[in-house]
């Protein structure tokens, strides 16, 4: 039995695309390279790193912010989204960025934070300073407290952070934060807010980039009056996924079309349901957005099918192509996760660390989960690290993890800092290459394990059983495989631990996620994510063929 799935091209699909099939790298930029030696990954280090990145395969680059900020939140508090953080280096550094980028064949994304802002916005301060009644308030979510005195905050959203999403000034008034109390909300009902951001798109794009990644993308507009969340009778909750949400991606998506080089946004978009998934990617609106149900499956067959299944259908509704993402900067590396006892994941962290972690079946797991992606209809993302098989830290000394929500939650939630540990390149000694030789300060987060000096970079290049091969291959067959990235994808029939399918133009992927080897189908061997067993896939392995 041969099940089809498929998304269909409409008129309004071209061939150049790019991004309906693109291979896209994620950047962090303060753990990627440092250049100077303060510490700090910079742009200096990700322009002496291009080649790696094109050497790797990948089509594009997605940078978390780089924008001015106080880092209170990793860089996703701006405090101006017209320049660059002094700590990453310049704005004339970002636009060669960009054009040696683009000289190496590699496009730009850049972050887009349009829910908050830093307190440090001079909006926001002149809003503070204004105080209670001013039109500068207006551009922000202030309000009276409730309680006899106003103790009480507003309502009682809770931030994503922990606590209330609501802070206290010193003038007695509120302001929403659905995050950390550095990060006030804006009122996307002002017209100013909007006319504010259209001309920040406009001077990016002026500058070169491709593309942009939006934080939460569907947090912008709150439902009218900020009613409380508890009996809240409406779906979905009143802080997000606003119906008024989408005439400001539509606005956006002119702006995008206006300009020439197919340039892409892509969503950050933690919706369930499919429906409301699909209505951002219409024709006019988003280009494509995150498909986070398979990053938070279990290592289960079952559980990829329904998820692959329910994606492409959801996806079809609209034409738009999917994504598949394994990890990012805000989750737990996919090597621990696969190689725990409850291989899902949800943003618990307190309950899974310190979890027994076997290193060992995590990465066979991630090698195997790196070639299922890849072969999937769509794009895909790797975060940096991912190449290399690396694993989340987990025993970073309280002292030095600087997560707001490590603080927020009281020290109950561990925190993201285990997945932005800085990147080892080369060398047998701590910090890997990812500072110069005599650097003047220590890392930023000052902790690598021993156990990367044989993931480097270095150490893997000259490796043909590696990781960061692995990946190259990989990506090398991608390019050069007609049958991948956007397109149809066929179901073969197998057993319940078995994924099998083939693309277009001959090429077959089996992933095996059960106990025991299975026989593989006729064809060439093109890549393996592990040995095979005398001709049969064994456990938590996948391989690529061309059909017979």
């Amino acid at each position: 039995m041969v099940v089809n799935v498929s998304t269909s091209q409409g008129s309004h699909v071209r061939a150049t695309d790019w991004w309906r099939s693109a291979v896209i790298y994620q950047v962090y930029p303060r753990s990627f390279a440092d250049g100077n030696g303060d510490g700090t990954g910079d742009l200096a280090g990700l322009r002496a790193r291009l080649g790696h990145l094109a050497r790797l395969g990948v089509d594009a680059l997605w940078l978390s912010p780089w924008y001015v900020s106080p880092l209170a939140d990793g860089g996703y508090d701006v405090a101006d989204y017209r320049d660059i953080d002094p700590a990453f280096g310049t704005l004339d550094e970002a636009e060669a960025l960009i054009h040696e980028a683009h000289a190496l064949g590699l496009r730009i994304i850049v972050d887009l934070v349009p829910n908050h802002c830093s307190e440090q916005h001079p909006w926001f301060q002149a809003a503070l300073t204004a105080g209670p009644g001013a039109p500068e308030r207006d551009l922000f979510h202030f309000r009276d407290g409730r309680g006899e005195n106003g103790e009480l905050p507003p309502n009682d959203w809770p931030s994503h952070f922990g606590g209330p999403a609501w802070s206290r000034t010193a003038d007695g008034s509120w302001y929403l934060h659905m995050f950390a109390p550095e990060q006030p909300d804006w009122n996307w009902e002002h017209p100013e807010v909007r006319a504010e951001f259209l001309s920040v798109l406009r001077f990016w794009l002026d500058l070169g980039v491709d593309g942009f990644r939006i934080d939460v993308t569907d947090h912008l507009v709150k439902e009218d009056g900020l009613p409380d969340a508890a009996g809240h009778h409406h779906q979905p909750h009143p802080w997000r996924d606003q119906e008024g949400v989408h005439e400001i991606y539509r606005s956006w998506r002119k702006v995008l079309d206006s300009y020439p080089g197919e340039r892409a946004f892509v969503a950050e978009l933690w919706e369930t349901d499919p429906e409301r998934f699909a209505r951002y990617l219409r024709p006019d609106e988003l280009h494509t957005a995150f498909n986070f149900p398979l990053l938070r499956s279990p290592w289960a067959a079952d559980a990829f099918r329904e998820v692959i299944d329910a994606t492409l259908a959801a996806h079809a509704l609209v034409e738009a192509p999917a994504t598949w993402v394994l990890s990012n900067h805000d989750t737990t590396r996919h090597v621990t996760r696969y190689g725990r006892a409850d291989t899902s994941y949800d943003f618990d962290r307190a309950a899974r660390h310190g979890l027994p972690v076997d290193l060992a079946l995590g990465t066979r797991r991630a090698r195997a989960a790196a070639l299922l992606t890849l072969a999937l209809p769509g794009s895909a993302y790797v975060y940096q690290g991912d190449e290399l098989g690396l694993w989340e830290v987990e025993d970073i000394p309280d002292h030095l993890r600087q997560d707001p929500t490590w603080v927020r939650s009281g020290g109950v939630d561990r925190g993201r800092d285990g997945c932005r540990v800085p990147m080892p390149w080369d060398g047998e000694e701590q910090p890997f290459g990812f500072s110069p030789e005599r650097a003047s300060a220590a890392p930023w987060l000052d902790v690598q394990p021993d156990g990367w000096r044989e993931l480097t970079v270095q150490a893997q290049s000259g490796d043909p059983t590696s990781h960061l091969t692995l990946y190259r291959e990989a990506l090398r067959l991608r390019r050069e495989t007609a049958g991948l990235g956007d397109g149809p994808l066929h179901w073969h029939a197998s057993t319940s631990q078995v994924l099998d399918f083939s693309r277009s133009d001959g090429f077959r992927c089996v992933v095996n996620l059960g106990s025991e080897p299975v026989p593989l189908p006729p064809g060439d061997l093109l890549l393996a994510s592990g040995p095979l067993a005398g001709g049969a896939l064994p456990p938590d392995t996948a391989a690529w063929l061309r059909e017979a």
